[in-house]
């Protein structure tokens, strides 16, 4: 019996390549341990995109999306700051803060986020509408190894994790580029139309390890 439920645990932490098209990741309790770790062959980002769908009922702060490298651990987050009521993305660990957001609780919502190294400009797409552009940090491209988490926010590569900041609830159709995504192509990917999957993280072959609690869902939507 405890060769086999060994072979559980090491086979749940095994790394996967799946397509979750219609799935979505649950973490349903608080906790600095649970999280997915996503895997990609990319390691130079001179630009980027990321687009994904969450739902929480989190009142506190929580992390979205979380990249880190060996010398930045926030080389690229997602972050809602709860206090100040405002999403921040924060590139190389300078941050870039979006106000006056209608972030409900217990509802999906559509965020996609860019950054171009050239002009160093970030910015926030929140359920189809574009936000204003804010300068974080230019001037060269971001260097892995990366360590990509959803579900925690690290303060180091690959750890670091504070369960006063994980995330509680349900994360879907999450997408990668290594470019800056036009208008219309997140109007696609918002409306859920016919778009190219992204070129880093794709949700319909992607390569991730769950580590504690977290489930794969078919994904709940909204029946009308």
């Amino acid at each position: 019996m405890t060769i086999f439920l060994l072979v559980v645990m090491l086979a749940s932490c095994a790394a996967l390549r799946k397509d979750l098209s219609g799935k979505m990741f649950t973490f349903p309790q608080q906790t600095s341990t649970a999280y997915v770790k996503l895997t990609t062959s990319i390691q130079n980002l001179s630009a980027l995109t990321v687009c994904h769908r969450s739902f929480t009922d989190l009142k506190r702060d929580h992390g979205l999306f979380s990249l880190a490298t060996s010398t930045s651990s926030n080389a690229f987050l997602i972050f809602w700051d709860s206090t100040h009521n405002e999403m921040e993305v924060h590139v190389r660990d300078r941050a870039a803060e979006f106000s006056g957001l209608d972030y409900k609780l217990n509802m999906w919502h559509s965020i996609c986020t860019t950054w171009d190294s050239a002009s160093g400009l970030v910015q926030l797409w929140f359920n189809g509408q574009p936000l204003v552009r804010k300068f974080s940090s230019s001037g060269s491209s971001t260097q892995g190894p990366f360590m990509i988490i959803l579900g925690q926010e690290q303060d180091s590569h690959g750890g670091g994790f504070d369960q006063k900041q994980s995330f509680v609830g349900m994360i879907s159709d999450v997408h990668m580029w290594d470019y800056t995504l036009s208008a219309c192509e997140i109007h696609n990917y918002m409306d859920d139309l016919n778009f190219t999957p992204g070129n880093v993280l794709n949700w319909r072959a992607l390569e991730y390890q769950i580590f504690e609690r977290v489930l794969v869902e078919k994904e709940e939507l909204t029946c009308h």
